[in-house]
């Protein structure tokens, strides 16, 4: 069993990085990646009860509703990972099979959105909630879980930027990905590729801002249905690019740009349609002045 004390191995000035992403207890191997995804999924879930109170929903239909989005998110996100990067598994000595290692990290935030709401919608309908109530309880939360999904990167020593010599540069292990751990020299001694940008601790926090942004402008104003989420699908893109084009691992290009960063330009200009549609049909107002108006 590998000792959690042996996960910090850092060049001095920088932030650490685990040498192992997986521990074992017995024949059961614990990933870190896994873990984080899972922590955000019950976060996510937890937040969406909550405001679907707020919204005149038992909170229990966040479970219900989950139990279908969910699994549809996560099938998404594998599919869009494997689309977009097709090589380790399709390419030259690549392993088809392993296009099913969900474990082994791989999962695209597109994908899992798309395929997710369409599982959101399937739950919703099945549980009394209408769609466009769900979504934007679910907003937030589903940013604080890309915050700490984020994190899974992190024990896996992948998505890094490109090499710094900041203060908080990333330290990054030459990675044995099927095996969860950092390739070690002839001396036991994990092998350190440099100090990097921690791209997925920006983008980690530019998720938890956005969550507090949409929770803040949800108790101002009182939005149209479905804004909410709209804002989310436009705020999220606009980190993202950011950390896109600072990434130095190998992508996919479209005349010279990198897939993702089309994907968030096409996600951005969808989520401002969104925001759009709702304001033709009711502008939006300050909550105070809306509850005036109802009294």
């Amino acid at each position: 069993m590998t000792s959690l004390a042996a996960l910090p191995s850092a060049l001095p000035g920088s932030l650490p990085s685990p040498s192992s992403g997986v521990w074992h207890l017995g024949p059961f191997p614990l990933r870190g990646y896994a873990l984080c995804i899972l922590a955000g999924i019950v976060v996510a879930v937890w937040i969406t009860g909550r405001r679907l109170v707020d919204r005149g929903h038992a909170k229990e239909k966040a479970v219900d509703i989950s139990a279908w989005a969910v699994p549809f998110g996560i099938i998404g996100g594998r599919i869009y990972h494997v689309i977009t990067t097709p090589e380790p598994y399709f390419g030259a000595g690549g392993h088809p099979l392993k296009a099913l290692y969900i474990w082994e990290g791989g999962l695209g935030i597109w994908g899992a959105i798309s395929l997710g709401a369409l599982g959101a919608w399937i739950g919703a309908r099945r549980h009394g909630v209408p769609f466009l109530d769900y979504i934007d309880a679910a907003a937030p939360g589903v940013a604080v879980a890309q915050a700490l999904g984020r994190w899974g990167n992190w024990f896996n020593n992948e998505l890094y930027g490109r090499p710094t010599d900041l203060p908080w540069g990333l330290t990054i292990h030459e990675w044995d990905q099927s095996a969860g751990h950092a390739v070690r020299d002839a001396n036991g001694k994990a092998i350190v590729l440099g100090t990097f940008q921690p791209t997925f601790l920006y983008e980690s926090l530019w998720c938890l801002l956005l969550a507090l942004v949409l929770v803040l402008v949800d108790r101002r104003w009182a939005l149209r249905k479905g804004q909410l989420f709209g804002l989310y699908v436009i705020g999220y893109p606009m980190g993202r690019i950011v950390f896109e084009l600072m990434r130095s691992d190998e992508a996919n290009l479209i005349f010279g740009v990198r897939v993702n960063v089309w994907t968030s330009i096409l996600v951005f200009l969808l989520g401002i349609a969104i925001v759009w549609f709702g304001r033709r049909r009711e502008v939006a107002v300050p909550r105070e002045v809306a509850s005036q108006h109802t009294e």
